[in-house]
């Protein structure tokens, strides 16, 4: 999971003219990026018709759940690595050094959990949506309030920012815009989960190889990667472990690697569009394994990332920046480079934007898809269970394709109305906090209820946006006069990549904000861990005000055992005088298998 920084004053497209980066698009480079949409077309057409006639909604939403460890694995890892992400974190390390490689470090939790806790019970309970589980630990209204939360969020963070970046290459903005929407909503709509999984695996080995060209090729022309980590040194770009606690800084050791675990649970944990992956594998097991697996991947994806802004970095002491690159927005700051180190080479500048392409592929196609399952499973199928099995699948694909016309639309709005809206629209995508917060009430709390659900999730979604808002009004405030230190920063942890919306940081010294000018300056790294933690001491605090659960009994198999299994770690004589008879209930159904 990727930062990225955008100047709140930077303009959204390049302020120069396009027509020299446009003049290294060859003949070669154009047919490399078709060849990208025509395979990705042919991918998931494939296993579209195989068998035209005989799928099923199961085969449609859930690929028949016989997915394996490692095509899910590269899914996953594919579905929040999008465009943004692949440039967003060479201009990180580029300005600000590798601070932000201790991210690496929250993966290892931000896996783990997931992979004993929230894939065991998602998996026993064969859900289809993640949403059901909220209706089987609560009741129908906190599912249908978790649906509705993750549809606000997944709609309104579709990748808007990523069609924009496309402009850098001189591709005409629209016919960027229907090319991706086109060939997506085609193969997600008729494929279903398994075509877009296979599409994934496909584009996930097209990001490693733009990248690893632009690695190689950089490298080389600077004089090797000894000669870049010299140089990164020499300038003071290769950081050391910041242990400053305070969680207003930026970056620091404990924001990247324990802020960002809060992240990673949010979008490996909890996110439809990831569970849906879970649990179409064949077995638990290989549910638990792609998980694993997605562990090395990210380390190899963050590590390539910050090896390219080090390269990028000692490229510009070495050759002269040119005009569009010194006026270029942070996220296309990296496209110029690519294109400027790449000129002579015809193919790879084509190959590094299908990189490209094939992150917002993968992101939008996982957006379409988890809509319309939990769209047809949280709020069709309840209340119209009578569906026939044909109309089912045809109502399933409707719903597809409409998601892709609303992201063209969103698209289209989001362009005409420039960088105000574009900022106002990003911060929906900070509902996966509180969305994470909901799911752990009720996994980790048996006395939370459902007044207590709903209530700690409105009141997550309030702080979630009282912040945004403030940061945004802030960052516009800073455009103006002063910006706060470390950057006033926001974060989208959305189904997608968590895209951050930065104001550049000055290079003169400011006096800390107070009040609630500090509580803005929040680092977006702890937002995940803020706006859970408020849904949970809410929701607990509503809880045991009505009551708890008394007179309710645990649906078997919703609750983790949190204290037996801390207690099983004791010694024996110490778990009799311990014992804890109020979990007794619920350690039997979590290791059962329904």
């Amino acid at each position: 999971i990727h930062s990225v920084g955008v100047s709140a004053s930077a303009p959204l497209y390049p302020a120069s003219d396009t027509s020299v980066v446009m003049s290294t698009f060859s003949v070669v480079d154009y047919v490399v990026f078709i060849l990208l949409l025509v395979l990705s077309l042919a991918i998931g057409l494939y296993h579209a018709f195989r068998g035209w006639g005989r799928h099923t909604v199961g085969q449609l939403l859930m690929a028949d759940r016989k997915m394996g460890c490692l095509p899910v694995a590269l899914s996953l890892l594919a579905t929040f690595q999008s465009a943004v992400a692949i440039l967003g974190v060479p201009a990180e390390i580029y300005r600000f050094g590798t601070q932000y490689w201790f991210l690496g470090c929250s993966y290892f939790l931000g896996l783990l959990i997931p992979a004993h806790v929230f894939i065991p019970i998602f998996y026993r309970l064969h859900l289809t949506s993640a949403y059901e589980y909220l209706e089987l630990r609560f009741n129908k209204t906190v599912r249908v309030c978790g649906t509705m939360t993750f549809i606000f969020q997944m709609v309104s963070r579709m990748r808007i920012f990523d069609f924009y970046l496309f402009t850098v290459t001189g591709f005409d903005l629209w016919l960027s815009v229907l090319t991706l929407g086109i060939v997506c909503t085609v193969y997600t709509a008729l494929g279903g989960l398994k075509a877009v999984i296979w599409t994934d695996v496909f584009q996930t080995l097209v990001m490693f190889l733009g990248q690893l060209a632009v690695i190689i090729v950089g490298s080389t022309k600077v004089g090797g990667l000894g000669h870049v980590w010299a140089v990164a040194s020499e300038h003071d770009r290769i950081s050391g472990i910041e242990l400053d606690p305070d969680p207003f800084v930026r970056h620091t050791f404990w924001t990247l690697a324990f802020g960002g675990v809060f992240m990673m649970l949010s979008l490996y944990g909890v996110n439809q569009a990831q569970v849906q992956r879970y649990l179409s594998s064949r077995t638990e097991k290989a549910a638990v394994l792609s998980c694993y697996a997605v562990f090395p991947c990210q380390q190899v994806v963050l590590g390539m990332g910050c090896l390219i802004g080090l390269v990028m970095f000692a490229y510009y002491q070495k050759y002269t920046m040119s005009t569009q690159q010194s006026q270029a927005s942070a996220d296309q700051f990296v496209l110029y480079f690519v294109m400027d180190l790449l000129k002579d080479l015809p193919g790879l500048p084509g190959l590094f934007v299908a990189c490209l392409f094939s992150g917002s592929l993968s992101t939008i196609s996982s957006a379409f898809n988890s809509l319309a399952t939990v769209t047809m499973e949280d709020l069709i199928r309840p209340w119209f269970p009578e569906f026939s099995e044909a109309r089912a699948i045809m109502l399933s694909r409707s719903l597809a394709f409409g998601y892709g016309l609303l992201c063209l639309g969103m698209a289209y709005i989001s362009s005409q109305m420039g960088p105000v809206l574009q900022a106002a629209i990003s911060i929906f995508g900070m509902v996966g906090g509180p969305l994470l917060g909901l799911f752990c009430l009720g996994i980790f709390f048996p006395c939370a209820n459902p007044p207590g659900a709903i209530m700690g999730l409105l009141a997550g979604l309030i702080m979630a946006f009282w912040i945004g808002i403030g940061s945004i009004v802030t960052s516009m405030g800073s455009s103006i006069a002063a910006s706060p230190p470390n950057g006033s920063s926001f974060s989208l942890p959305s189904n997608l990549t968590t895209a951050t919306v930065t104001t550049l940081m000055p290079s003169t010294t400011l006096s800390k904000p107070t009040g609630l000018q500090r509580l803005y300056s929040l680092s977006y790294m702890w937002y995940s861990a803020h706006n859970s933690t408020t849904v949970i001491v809410v929701g607990l605090t509503i809880s045991l005000l009505t009551g708890g659960m008394r007179g309710r009994p645990l649906k078997p198999g919703t609750i983790y055992p949190v204290l037996p299994r801390l207690l099983a770690l004791l010694p024996l004589s110490c778990q009799k005088r311990l014992c804890c008879r109020s979990y007794s209930q619920v350690v039997p159904a979590i290791q059962t298998i329904p």
